[in-house]
């Protein structure tokens, strides 16, 4: 032993995402939520609940890709991606996908018509023909630091514990399986890598979080990373990037494989292409993953969409009054929308309380009458033409 602490055979990870794929920062591009707290391949592959109850789940679509490298870097798979206006929906830009691909959103099969990239990160926005019933608001706040998450993702199971001085320091990548799971952590940092990749929340695999706490593996690529702002809305703030690693116990690199680690201390980590530095401090070394930072992207996600936050298919307030709850809601001129509630936002059942009512290009405010006070009340707005 070297007197460095480890984290003890007890502890178990619980299955992270990842994409699987090398990157600029000399990390692991990623693919399935991986937990310290089990190995179950059935752990949190429902939508959270509770405190957590629409923090994101709602928004991750499947995202069929068909576009393949000779190097097998970018693999074939089904990835995640969020829609972010009524026809675009944001992913990882290097999972790549043509517009022969399909994108499914709540069971309905979308067809992309355009792509837009930037050389600023690695996100991918994608036009659909459709019209998404609702999409994620985006976190435009600069203080991701030390604010928890929640992840999603799709890629493998838990596989075999890394053994370092005979105590497990953390788990390999397993069999990619594509089951979309979700997980928590922190933003402990926000790094910069420079040109093509730019600002990217970095979250650690430290233990810090509960039982939820998840690392990144080979198919979580494209996901989205959730902060809950000041008003309670969950918004994405970061799409899935890489993770780490990857690592050896030689000097040389020799037999290298990915893994999330509690204490990568005593492994050599890949740094750059060909290049490996041993991991010692007197302290657990977690490794981490990363994610494309939104709020850096404002701009020019705004610029594609063309379509700032409010102009149209948004509930823009909700009041309680002393006939019901009132509803504001903002239009496009020549539209016809309907409004629709809930008391449970994520299984329904919904039912439309008001339908065809006309836009007028600004805020329409309408009565729920109907509303019980003492049940919780969702909304959401649709276009009926």
């Amino acid at each position: 032993m070297n007197g460095k602490r480890r984290g003890q055979n007890g502890r178990f990870l619980v299955a992270a995402l990842a994409v699987g794929v090398l990157i600029a920062v000399s990390a692991v591009k990623v693919r399935a939520v991986l937990f310290e707290f089990t190995d179950d391949p059935g752990y949190n592959t429902n939508a959270p609940a509770g405190e957590l109850a629409n923090s994101g789940w709602q928004y991750e679509g499947f995202w069929s890709t068909s576009v393949e490298l000779s190097t097998n870097l970018y693999p074939v798979g089904e990835f995640l991606g969020t829609p972010i206006a009524p026809q675009f929906f944001v992913t990882a830009a290097h999972v790549l996908g043509a517009t022969n691909d399909v994108f499914i959103f709540n069971g309905v099969t979308y067809h992309p018509v355009a792509q837009f990239t930037t050389l600023d990160s690695d996100l991918s926005i994608w036009q659909v023909a459709e019209t998404f019933p609702y999409y994620a608001p985006l976190y435009t706040g600069s203080d991701e630091t030390n604010q928890p998450v929640v992840v999603f993702g799709r890629g493998t199971d838990r596989g075999a514990p890394v053994i370092v001085d005979g105590l497990t320091g953390g788990w390999t990548w397993g069999a990619t399986n594509w089951v979309e799971r979700w997980g928590q952590s922190t933003v402990s940092a926000v790094t910069n890598c420079g040109w093509g990749v730019g600002d990217l929340l970095r979250c650690e695999f430290d233990g810090d979080t509960g039982s939820n706490e998840c690392g990144l593996s080979y198919g979580d690529s494209g996901g989205g990373v959730f902060i809950e702002s000041t008003n309670g809305v969950w918004e994405l703030a970061g799409v899935n990037y890489s993770a780490d690693g990857p690592f050896s116990f030689t000097a040389e690199g020799s037999n290298a494989f990915s893994a999330f680690m509690v204490d990568a201390g005593g492994l050599y980590e890949e740094v750059e292409r060909g290049t490996w530095e041993l991991r010692s401090s007197m302290s657990p070394i977690p490794s981490a993953f990363y994610c494309t930072r939104i709020s850096a992207n404002l701009e020019w996600i705004r610029s594609v969409i063309n379509y700032d936050l409010g102009p149209d298919l948004q509930v823009g307030s909700v009041q309680r009054t002393a006939s019901g709850f009132q509803i504001s809601i903002s239009t496009g001129i020549g539209r016809v929308y309907y409004i629709q509630s809930a008391t449970n936002a994520m299984d329904g059942p919904w039912s439309t309380i008001i339908s065809n009512i006309p836009g007028t290009g600004g805020i329409v405010t309408l009565t729920d009458t109907n509303a019980v006070s003492s049940q919780p009340r969702y909304y959401r707005v649709g276009l009926s033409q």
